[in-house]
């Protein structure tokens, strides 16, 4: 049975494992949105390079086993090293207090699932909840009839959370290929600030998709980091789809690097609500075999005097395949916006493809907005020269497609999150990179 036909066929039940029964009704209509609309193809624009035939023609189960014997041992190896960290470890979609260090404190923590059965946040869902999300994508609207996993955050006004927090997603004693749709729900208030740090990974041998939704609101001065570390194994997929709102003062950050996994798709829309508004997305791809990553990004620059950045590069190798959209829309009242937007990429193999479309929609006039992209192989002469200092050609490789990727990372507070990148940049590239 395909995918779609799972999909319709086990809500009746999946509603009746629930005790949240006010969404019974949106899940319901977002199920009908999601039948009308059917997984996108190749036929659909947005999804022209992107085949999903792969992850729609497989069977799936939707009520995960939450039996697990995670170890220490295990936890510890997907840790930065950060001692000084939060974390939150989310095992077959359950949240583990005894495998989680939780030391933040004046914020609103809740697993998802436990923040929809709580009468008291009945209010923040109905302001929050699925107001910034597509109504018109079909991995949303499915989001929406099945999400159950996943965390709510809300930091109040002026609140600084020092220690960044990192967000595990486990999958493990799966028998079958599983589906999980997480749900995220970020909330900054006014001078608040906050840096996430999001992982998934599965420990079986048998197919994960993960049909991931987050939305963030970022309010006046405050400041939002959100990090995704993307290196799962070779029998994971993962649809990401990352929706933020900005008011006016306000940073936002989204990076996205995009390690591993069979095939990743990340849709990242920024909406700007506000003036004086910084928005960074920065990407680095480096994947091999036949790996997919596609990256689709959106910024809607609806008010003057702001800027958005975004800054993605990709190599590889294989038989692999990059995909870089990015989308820049500078509504007419929203002069003096500055944006940049630029995608870089070097193919390591004849196999490996980049299809990449940078795009600008402008309609105001007093505008700095430029976008480009390169596709290449590396510099023969920085090649000549590295070797001609007795640098082997392999390592000379190495260290040019390092200092590549290396500018992505620039805007990383983090120091065990960049030692951690640079470490799977060079383990990537297979070289001896002293940090």
């Amino acid at each position: 049975m395909a995918l779609k036909e799972q999909i319709i066929e086990n809500h009746n039940g999946f509603l009746e494992s629930l005790r949240h029964r006010f969404l019974d009704e949106k899940r319901k209509e977002a199920l009908r949105k999601f039948e009308n609309l059917g997984f996108p193809t190749k036929k659909d624009e947005e999804y022209k390079y992107t085949n999903l035939k792969e992850i729609t023609e497989k069977a799936y189960n939707f009520f995960p086993k939450e039996n697990h014997n995670i170890t220490k041992e295990q936890l510890d190896e997907l840790h930065l090293g950060e001692e000084n960290f939060d974390w939150i470890t989310f095992v077959n979609g359950k949240l583990h207090k005894e495998l989680s260090k939780v030391s933040i404190e004046n914020v609103e923590f809740l697993s998802f699932n436990y923040a929809l059965n709580d009468e008291k946040h009945r209010e923040v869902f109905d302001m929050y909840f699925n107001t910034i999300a597509s109504k018109d994508s079909a991995f949303t609207n499915l989001n929406e009839a099945y999400c159950k996993y996943g965390f709510f955050l809300k930091v109040p006004k002026n609140v600084v959370i020092e220690r960044p927090i990192h967000i595990f997603y486990i999958s493990q004693n799966q028998e079958e290929n599983t589906f999980y749709n997480t749900r995220n729900l970020l909330i900054v208030e006014e001078g608040a600030k906050v840096e996430i740090i999001e992982s998934h990974h599965n420990f079986d041998n048998t197919y994960v998709l993960t049909n991931s939704v987050t939305e963030i609101f970022t309010y006046s001065n405050a400041k939002a980091d959100w990090h995704k570390l993307q290196n799962d194994n070779d029998t994971s997929y993962l649809i990401d789809s990352t929706f933020a709102r900005q008011e006016k003062d306000s940073l936002t950050t989204v990076n996205t690097f995009s390690f591993g996994g069979k095939l990743v798709r990340n849709n990242l829309d920024f909406i700007h609500n506000g003036s004086n508004i910084n928005s960074f997305m920065n990407g680095i791809t480096i994947i091999g075999k036949d790996q997919l990553v596609d990256h689709h990004t959106a910024v809607h620059h609806n008010f003057p005097n702001c800027e958005s950045y975004q800054n993605y590069k990709g190599i590889f190798d294989g038989k692999s395949h990059g995909v870089f959209n990015g989308k820049v829309f500078v509504d007419k009242i929203a002069q003096k916006t500055n944006a940049y937007q630029q995608n870089n990429n070097v193919l390591l193999s004849e196999g490996a493809i980049i299809d990449t479309k940078p795009q600008l929609e402008i309609f105001a006039d007093d505008v700095k907005c430029s976008h480009g992209c390169t596709v290449g192989q590396l510099n023969e002469d920085a090649m000549f020269y590295l070797r001609a200092r007795g640098i082997s050609k392999k390592e000379a490789q190495a260290l040019l497609l390092y200092a590549f990727a290396n500018d992505a990372m620039q805007n990383i507070d983090i120091e065990p999150l960049k030692q951690k990148i640079s470490k799977l940049l060079a383990e990537k590239l297979e070289v001896d990179i002293e940090f």
